[in-house]
């Protein structure tokens, strides 16, 4: 409320001292950016208008826009923030700004001792961790992978110790990448008070690996290691380094010969290699990767038989192909259970194993087995309960308040991880609470834009198209069509889900021309998105409808045609979305009560779960907004979702 101090991002704005503080420094922002700031804090998530912002700043004065404009990217330089993929400043085109970070008030007269005595807690932490990738002295190619494998390696090793906080590896390559990769910077990113730095040097079949853990706020060097032997030792190897760092710390449990024993995984190198290059090849999501991750994995499973890990690897590549086929008519199934069969197989050979059961978690949510998909997903999490990834999957398969608890969890551990707001807010457009899910989007929706022009792992896609549809279902037709043109930009054909997107966008973009009255522009549209699907229902209804309202009769007749040809297929491969294109088509022939009653059906028999969640906000049933049957319908959904 106005009057109130806020936490937003890493910054502090407080009231009572008239600044804004990064930690404890304070930024350099005049009088008149403090006073746009506070203004755009008191009203997170609302759309600003210049008009607004001219009688809050400036009353009575006669001021240009280019003024405004000014002022806002100067806050903008002072944030960190970027125009092109705002984190916090959104421009809103010819209409004003929106703050779109996540906003927390906090009691102005506590502000300032409670985020200094955060800052000392923070720098006393001398027990959280985080390991660099190891530099590759040598510099052969052929060895580049150990690189991250010896990082990832000494990771585990050193939260088998017991000891230390110790942060996901994944969270320190995003760091490296929106920092300078300096070892300051990525420690000051992830708050770690220690870091473990190191090389290592190939020479034929030998390898030497040093390493020190270094107090980044004293500059000193707290232990070293320095071990060398045979290459197809490296695990023995990869295990002294940490032994060395007990040691050296002084532990008292600790021995000077190993850490205490945890299982490895494989003893063939060969397959660990193989594993490791398929799983940096994965998680690129780039589906031009894929084929050749299939392969690293089955080299790792013809290396060693019994390696459970390279069988989840296995899995989770396969069901990525799967992914690229999910929204054709008739997907490769074929795909997805070959996925399944070697996801319960990695379960099989080892039950402890939590990527096992969050990989067969995942399988099971696209067979539509979403009890036992939660199940895994539990066990997964159970077995690890900070492990992020496995927490995305427990997401992934339950629903309702399951699923907002689970990506809550995980956005704690990777706040980067733009899935899990799509997760979030595919629960809130199910509820039709459409003002809960835009807050949500425009979230994810900037973590989104970061990883992607950072090149980040997991780049996710889908954000800005979903805040399109909400908008559209809100009536604003110019920012839904800016957020779907957004989403058009960013869908590169080789991405994973690019392709899908993109047509998302497309028909999107269409239905947002049809309520503009532009039946021609429409047709465009439709026609680009069945370029990229040419059997997509919606898209063929969509141009059916487009043809209709310019008076091409016989045009939109074999539109028509297209419509009721999707249906036949999905019904028996996509029974799911069959019903929903259906309840759509129904729709467009004003037979609305058939319309709701496939929508009613299809809740009486769809399995637990996500079934039908973009009703809301599909563009051609809102005709049916104003029927108390359709709202009975959104009710059902609704009550699924809790």
């Amino acid at each position: 409320m106005p009057g109130a101090s806020y936490r937003f991002g890493p910054f502090l704005g407080d009231r009572t001292s008239y600044r804004v503080l990064r930690g404890t420094e304070p930024l350099a922002l005049t009088p008149k950016l403090l006073d746009l700031l506070f203004h755009l804090l008191d009203h997170p998530g609302t759309l600003i208008t210049k008009e607004e912002l001219f009688d809050a700043l400036w009353p009575g004065a006669n001021v240009t826009e280019n003024a405004l404009a000014q002022a806002v990217s100067e806050l903008r330089q002072a944030l960190g923030d970027d125009a092109a993929a705002p984190q916090f400043i959104k421009t809103v085109a010819r209409r004003g700004y929106r703050f779109i970070a996540a906003v927390e008030s906090v009691d102005s007269r506590q502000a300032t001792a409670s985020d200094a005595a955060a800052t000392q807690a923070d720098g006393a932490d001398v027990r959280t961790i985080a390991v660099m990738d190891f530099a590759n002295v040598s510099g052969d190619t052929d060895g580049a992978w150990l690189s991250a494998g010896i990082a990832e390696t000494v990771t585990c090793d050193l939260r088998a110790l017991g000891d230390f906080h110790v942060v996901d590896r994944w969270r320190v390559v995003e760091a490296a990448r929106r920092t300078d990769g300096s070892l300051h910077q990525v420690a000051a990113d992830l708050r770690a008070r220690l870091m473990v730095v190191g090389s290592y040097q190939r020479n034929g079949g030998h390898v030497r690996i040093t390493a020190r853990v270094v107090d980044v706020i004293s500059g000193e060097a707290l232990a070293d290691a320095k071990v060398d032997g045979p290459l197809d030792g490296i695990f023995a190897l990869q295990d002294q380094v940490v032994a060395q760092f007990a040691s050296e710390l002084g532990f008292p449990h600790a021995s000077t010969a190993a850490v205490r024993p945890r299982v490895r995984e494989t003893a063939s190198l060969d397959a660990h290699r193989a594993f490791s290059e398929g799983w940096l090849r994965l998680e690129s999501l780039d589906i031009r990767e894929i084929p050749q991750a299939i392969a690293d994995f089955e080299r790792a499973v013809a290396a060693d038989s019994r390696y459970a890990l390279a069988y989840t690897g296995l899995a989770t590549a396969q069901l990525a192909r799967y992914e690229t086929t999910r929204s054709d008519n008739q997907p490769d199934q074929d795909l997805l259970q070959r996925a399944a069969q070697h996801a319960r197989h990695a379960v099989h050979l080892d039950d402890r194993l939590g990527e096992a059961h969050a990989t067969l978690a995942l399988v099971l949510v696209s067979l539509w087995q979403t009890d036992a998909a939660a199940a895994s997903a539990r066990r997964a999490v159970a077995l690890e309960p900070s492990n992020w990834r496995h927490l995305f999957r427990l997401g992934h398969a339950t629903w309702g308040d399951q699923r907002l608890r689970a990506a809550a969890r995980m956005l704690d551990l990777y706040p980067d991880f733009a899935f899990a707001h799509f997760q979030i807010a595919m629960v809130h457009v199910a509820c039709n609470h459409l003002r809960e899910a835009e807050a949500v989007l425009r979230q994810g929706a900037a973590v989104q834009d970061r990883q992607i022009a950072r090149g980040g792992r997991y780049p996710a896609l889908g954000l800005h198209w979903l805040l399109g549809l909400v908008r559209l279902a809100q009536e604003d037709l110019d920012e839904a069509m800016d957020e779907l043109d957004r989403e058009l930009r960013l869908a590169e054909p080789s991405r994973l889900y690019g392709r899908e997107f993109a047509m998302y966008a497309l028909h999107g973009r269409g239905a947002a021309l049809l309520r503009k009255k532009l039946p021609d522009a429409a047709i465009d549209s439709f026609h680009r998105a069945l370029a990229l699907y040419p059997h997509h229902g919606p898209s063929h209804l969509g141009l059916a409808l487009a043809h209709r309202a310019n008076g091409s009769t016989a045009a939109a007749t074999e539109a028509f045609a297209g419509v009721e040809e999707a249906i036949a297929t999905l019904t028996h491969a996509r029974p799911v979305e069959a019903a929903i294109v259906r309840s759509q088509w129904l729709a467009a022939r004003g037979e609305d009560e058939e319309a709701i009653a496939s929508l009613d059906h299809l809740l009486d028999e769809a399995p637990p779960g996500f079934a039908a969640w973009t009703a809301p906000v599909e563009p051609f049933l809102q005709q049916l907004n104003l029927n108390k049957r359709f709202a009975a319908v959104l009710g059902r959904l609704a009550e699924r979702a809790k």
